[in-house]
């Protein structure tokens, strides 16, 4: 068994659409219009790997109370790893995406926590090096 879809609630699926593609570096995976507003719309790491996201519309009753409680706590609706956060941090930046936490070393790993513009706080991650 492996993990093969997960999913992140989004307000606009299409400003999610550029935004997890254009500005976090995403590749498109599908995006298919499923007749009622709504989309299949899923993004992947660049080549081959067969994970997807999927950019799930937020338009559920329960939904809105959720992103909202999570951002108010300031809690991540998920997380992505890099390999250099402080660099990633400052290029995200210099493309006008707002973050709510610096680069920040805690432990073993170092996070940084970013608006999607979509309804979600995003946590960047990456692992440091034993010392």
């Amino acid at each position: 068994m492996r993990i093969h879809l997960a999913s992140v609630f989004v307000t606009d699926q299409l400003r999610a659409r550029d935004f997890y593609t254009s500005v976090l570096g995403f590749e498109l995976r599908q995006d298919v219009d499923m007749g009622d507003g709504s989309r299949w719309l899923t993004v992947g790491n660049p080549g081959d790997e067969p994970f997807e996201l999927l950019l799930e519309p937020a338009g559920h009753p329960v939904v809105g109370p959720y992103q909202a409680g999570l951002v108010a706590d300031g809690i991540p609706a998920t997380s992505f790893a890099v390999d250099d956060c402080q660099a990633e941090y400052e290029r995200l930046v210099g493309l006008g995406v707002e973050f709510t936490q610096p680069p920040t070393a805690m432990g073993p790993v170092t996070t940084a926590v970013l608006d999607d513009t979509c309804g979600n706080l995003i946590q960047i991650a990456q692992m440091n090096a034993p010392v």
